[in-house]
This record gives structure tokens, C-alpha cells and sequence, in this order.
């Protein structure tokens, strides 16, 4: 790169802001620059070195000693100024079943956390829910076929993971738009601006949602039934789950499949939308919907970044970084790396092969990655069969700011049910 082009890509770099409407519209840009910086971007407000290259983030993400959590690394005078440098002080609740969970944590807690609600998220246990999903998805459909357009989010793709993920746990229908504005109340507080009232937010959501879980676990003390809460209950007796961790692996599992099914929805139809050749060859061969789905997640990856920690002296590309350094996964920009892809910046529902990273690597690989999938075959199949037009409306698609979540905020369409 010349020196010319260097010099415009670090002011660029310097004038980075996650949380600017350009970021928003197109983080792909400012992803094209961090990959061809020669060592991982600083980013100050996440204390993180951004890693944008697919084999750099490979490595990180399966490296043993790159974890989650700090906890049982550092001393508690150092656990207490990261949580403050973070402004992840002070949240009771949240400290107790969110900082602390089975994403972030690592080793034989983070095995023992994963093994008790892997075989319930298998494909071949998913498999079972579609029917479920199928049913719910038609319902939704013919509860709009009479409106000359309504928003794709809001109306349609939002009410589809709170109803099929409690399902699988056992939270009443009833309860999912609940649990989706818990779940985006305390997910909001992962990205850059932890503001006094996000903070104030994200606690009393956790705090609500806390003794939401706890009431049902009661009840299925009572009353078991054939879901997941029911079996974990059983686990609990056996003491394979602390109190806090049962909670708390609930409640990541309602969260994490929450928002994230939802954006990609969003940002799946957007991009047919933007590409209706590629819509049509759906149409005529639905054969093409699994292929088509894993390039939506490349795409448009819904969560973009997450972090590991370094227990040991690393180097990256020729640099230096002590244990204890933080670094950022970008995963989004790891699924445009021209090493890695041919046409990266090209949508091609005929990729193959096809190593994205949309659902990570390693230890901490997505568990909900066949329910997304399931959930996205289903509605698309269905969208196909009972309309014979699909139309965005209105001008452009504002998306979400920042660096953790990745989906249109608005998507207003039109169909035409066949």
C-alpha cells in the first residue's frame, strides 16, 4: 500500500465511530481498512485490539489460552478496575448472571455449562421445533395478508424468535414480547455507550428478568412439563447447576438467539431485497434456501464482534502483545477478507465453499446456529410458497449503530400473497 493511501486510511482509522449513522450504513469500508493496516487497530473504548483478518481471527478464537472471562486470572483488586473502567460496576444483578454466564466463561466451567443444553440444540433435536415454527410463521402471515404493507421487523421477524426459543424452554407464549424487550434492554449495555441510563436500564431489566425465571422455575418445580427448563431443573437437583447459573444460562438463551435471529431476518430480506436476480432463483428452486442462508450470515453477520482475553505473551503479525491485552473479533470483517473469499463484497447465494464465521470458532462456536438456520429456511420457504411479489418500500434502510449488533432498525415491505 503507498504511503499516500496509508496516511488516508489511518486519519480515516482516527475519525473510527462505531456509533456514527456512516458506520451504520456501511462498517464494510472501515473494515477493508483495518484489514489492510499492518498490526490490529487500537480501539480505546473497548480497551480491545480489533482483529480483521479471517486467519487472525481464527487463531485468536481457537487459541486455549485466549478466553472469555479474566475471572481466576487476575487479582480482585484488578477484576474491580476493569469492571469500573467498563462501567460494569455497581449492577448487582447483573454482575451475578450476566457478566457471568455460559458465554463468559471458559475451561471446565464453560464445558460443564455447554455439555447440559448441547444435546437439546443439536440439528437433530431442532429439527423436532419445525413444525412449531411452520405453524407460528403461517399464522403471522395470515395475520398481515391484508395490509398493503407493514414493516418486516416489527410486525413479522420480531415475533418469531420469542415464540419459537420460549417454546423450547417452557416460557409461555404469552410472555415473548416480555422477553424480547428484557433481552434488547440488557443487550444494548454490550456496546460502546454505557451511559448512566443504558446502565440504570440494563439492571432492572436483568433484575425483572431475573425474577421472571425464577417464578417459572417454581412453577415447573410444581408442574414439570416437557421443555427444557423442566430437564434443567433436573440437572439442578443433581448439582450440575449453582441457582445463578441456571438462571443465568436461561436467560442467554433467550437473549443471544433473541435480537440476533431478528437482525439477521432484517438484514436477510434486505439484501434479497437488494438483489431480487438472486430472489428469483430462490423463488424457482427452494433447493438453493440452505446455501442462501449461510451467504446471508456471511453477508450480514448479526453479531459482528466479540472479545477474547489473552492468558499469555502473543504476537500477531509481527507484534508484541503482553497477557492480559484484549483483543476485538470482528467477525464481519473476517467475512469480507479478500484472503479468505473471491468477490467478498459480492452476494452469492451459490458460494460454496463457504467458511464464514457469522456463528465464531472454537470452544464458544454459536449453540443456537441450527435454531437460526431452522428459523430462516422456515420463513423464507413459506414467504416464497404464499406470495408471488416481495417490494422494499421507501427510501434507504437506516441500520443499528455500533460495533456488537448488526440489523435494520425498519424494514418496510410490500407483499402480494399468491
Amino acid at each position: 500500500m503507498s504511503d499516500e493511501v496509508q496516511s488516508a486510511t489511518v486519519t480515516q482509522l482516527n475519525e473510527f465511530d462505531p456509533l456514527s449513522p456512516a458506520f451504520a450504513r456501511d462498517p464494510y469500508k472501515i473494515y477493508q481498512q483495518l484489514r489492510a493496516l499492518d498490526r490490529p487497530h487500537y480501539f480505546a473504548p473497548h480497551d480491545a485490539n480489533l482483529l480483521a483478518r479471517y486467519d487472525d481471527v481464527v487463531a485468536v478464537a481457537t487459541n486455549p489460552a485466549m478466553v472469555r472471562s479474566l475471572k481466576g486470572y487476575e487479582s480482585a483488586t484488578e477484576a474491580a478496575e476493569r469492571q469500573r473502567r467498563a462501567n460494569w460496576h455497581d449492577m448487582p444483578y447483573h454482575e451475578r448472571v450476566v457478566q457471568f454466564s455460559l458465554l463468559d466463561s471458559d475451561g471446565d466451567v464453560h464445558r460443564r455449562l455447554r455439555k447440559l443444553v448441547f444435546g437439546d440444540l443439536t440439528s437433530r433435536s431442532i429439527a423436532g421445533l419445525e413444525a412449531e415454527v411452520r405453524t407460528y410463521v403461517v399464522r403471522l402471515l395470515d395475520g398481515i395478508k391484508d395490509r398493503d404493507e407493514f414493516d418486516f421487523i416489527a410486525d413479522f421477524a420480531a415475533h418469531i424468535p420469542g415464540h419459537i426459543i420460549g417454546r423450547l424452554l417452557g416460557c409461555p407464549a404469552e410472555d415473548a414480547p416480555q422477553l424480547r424487550l428484557w433481552s434488547e434492554q440488557v443487550v444494548q449495555f454490550f456496546d460502546v455507550d454505557r451511559t448512566a441510563q443504558k446502565k440504570a436500564l440494563a439492571e432492572t431489566a436483568t433484575r425483572d428478568f431475573y425474577h421472571y425465571l425464577e417464578h417459572l422455575k417454581a412453577e415447573r418445580t410444581r408442574h414439570p412439563k416437557d421443555d427444557l427448563i423442566s430437564k434443567m431443573l433436573l440437572d439442578e437437583r443433581a448439582g450440575r447447576y449453582t441457582p445463578d447459573e441456571f438462571i443465568s444460562t436461561c436467560m442467554l438463551l433467550l437473549m443471544a438467539g433473541h435480537g440476533s435471529t431478528i437482525d439477521v431476518l432484517g438484514s436477510g430480506m434486505h439484501t434479497l431485497l437488494k438483489h431480487p436476480d438472486a430472489m428469483a432463483q430462490l423463488r424457482a428452486d427452494q433447493s438453493l434456501l440452505p446455501n442462501a442462508i449461510q451467504e446471508i450470515f456471511r453477508y450480514e453477520p448479526p453479531l459482528p464482534f466479540f472479545h477474547r482475553h489473552a492468558l499469555e505473551d502473543v504476537t500477531i503479525r509481527g507484534h508484541y502483545y503482553p497477557a492480559g491485552t484484549t483483543f476485538g473479533l470482528l467477525y464481519s470483517a473476517a467475512n469480507r477478507d479478500e484472503a479468505q473469499f473471491e468477490r467478498p463484497d459480492e452476494f452469492d447465494i451459490h458460494r460454496t465453499p463457504n467458511r464464514h464465521l457469522a456463528f465464531g470458532m472454537g470452544a464458544h462456536l454459536c449453540l443456537g446456529n441450527h435454531l437460526a438456520r431452522l428459523n430462516m429456511r422456515v420463513i423464507f420457504e413459506e414467504l416464497f410458497v404464499r406470495t408471488s411479489t416481495i417490494e422494499g418500500v421507501g427510501g434507504e434502510t437506516t441500520y443499528k449503530p455500533g460495533l456488537s449488533v448488526r440489523g435494520p432498525l425498519a424494514l418496510p415491505v410490500r407483499l402480494a400473497f399468491r
